[in-house]
């Protein structure tokens, strides 16, 4: 059958006609004689049939499109945060980038720049910081974030726990006075730390910085609250995410309705934190209410942005609202009970850690297999 289409392939080559086809008995096929016109044979009219394995249906969105999404939507949140601490929070945000830009071009794949992934931890880490922080310090936590949160696991989508939040816990940990020092609000967009052109390793010398509580560190350790609205709008002291949580929450709802995220996670966080809180303040009216908790401290960021990382959490939908309700969880025991006033960032790299286990018991069973257990038992 090959070598004949092959021949009758060269012969309409050549521009010669090809030969009508012929029946068992000798005859021409579909009235090819007798006065009935030839026609092609059926091989040539045949559609080829391409055989590829799954997926079928190909996405538009790539690993590059969704990272450089993510990026855009952090801008506007990046704009508040500098309106509120100058020009400090761009330097802040520059430096953290920059080390995981250049730990990311030196250490990773080639091209791996291209991904925006490295850009995506520089920003989020940036923004876990306060503003005063010296910068070779937030470079440093973003080098490290890369190094150390994703490359050493095999680079992207090998990672087990969020790169910028565990790049914070070193810095955390490496450098807890700098890193629990809030410097006030700037009195203009201009405005420029001192404390950040600290050199390395070395004290900033004299002090320049009137620093300020957050609202988390006024109610656990000096029992006042704070106004709402401020909460609302971001017009409190803290780390540069801090602010504007409504604009966080309306990037959410962007990312989400491209399917960017998995919605259940940061609704499953705000949830459990709701309830719980509301639970405990009814039970003892001196804790902070759920709006409180739900506005302050860095938790629309983290549930949003840092949480819903594709590579650290549960690929089941069960298994999102798992998760999303244990950060809650955690995150309100560590700021009531815990010695820092803040709880999003460890409660969000536990939980990284139980993802594999979340992904193995909420993991669906295989179409048939449970009707064979229950024939064999």
């Amino acid at each position: 059958m090959s070598a004949d289409r092959t021949g009758g392939d060269r012969e309409r080559l050549r521009g010669e006609p090809e030969r009508p086809r012929e029946t068992a008995g000798g005859g021409p096929a579909d009235g090819a004689g007798a006065g009935g016109p030839a026609t092609e044979g059926t091989d040539a009219e045949t559609p080829r049939l391409h055989l590829a394995p799954s997926p079928h249906i190909h996405s538009p969105d790539s690993t590059p499109r969704i990272m450089w999404t993510v990026v855009a939507t952090l801008v506007p949140i990046i704009g508040v945060s500098t309106w509120f601490f100058g020009l400090s929070a761009l330097l802040v945000l520059a430096s953290a980038t920059l080390g995981a830009l250049l730990v990311e071009r030196t250490l990773g794949e080639r091209g791996s720049l291209g991904d925006g992934s490295a850009v995506i931890t520089g920003l989020l880490l940036g923004l876990t910081l306060p503003a005063g922080i010296p910068l070779w310090m937030a470079f440093l936590g973003g080098a490290f974030a890369i190094g150390f949160g994703k490359l050493i696991f095999g680079g992207l989508g090998q990672n087990i726990f969020n790169p910028a939040l565990l790049g914070r816990a070193f810095l955390q940990a490496a450098f807890p006075t700098a890193l629990t020092t809030w410097p006030a609000l700037a009195e203009r967009w201009t405005n420029v730390y001192g404390s950040n052109l600290a050199l390395p390793l070395l004290s900033p010398g004299k002090v320049d910085v009137v620093t300020m509580a957050t609202p988390l560190g006024l109610m656990k350790f000096e029992h006042q609250g704070t106004d709402l609205l401020k909460l609302a709008i971001g017009n409190t002291g803290g780390s540069l995410g801090e602010t504007a949580g409504i604009l966080i929450l309306v990037c959410g709802a962007y990312l989400a309705w491209k399917n960017y995220l998995n919605w259940r996670i940061p609704v499953a966080i705000f949830s459990a934190v709701a309830a719980f809180s509301a639970l405990l303040h009814a039970l003892s009216p001196s804790l902070p209410g759920a709006p409180f908790m739900l506005l302050s401290g860095g938790l629309m960021l983290g549930a949003v942005y840092m949480a819903t990382d594709m590579v650290t959490s549960p690929v089941t939908n069960l298994g999102s609202w798992i998760f999303g309700i244990g950060i809650g969880l955690i995150t309100v025991v560590i700021r009531l009970w815990g010695g820092l006033a803040e709880g999003v960032m460890y409660s969000i790299l536990f939980m990284n850690a139980l993802v594999p286990f979340i992904d193995q018991v909420t993991r669906p069973a295989v179409f048939g297999t449970r009707a064979a257990r229950k024939e064999a038992a």
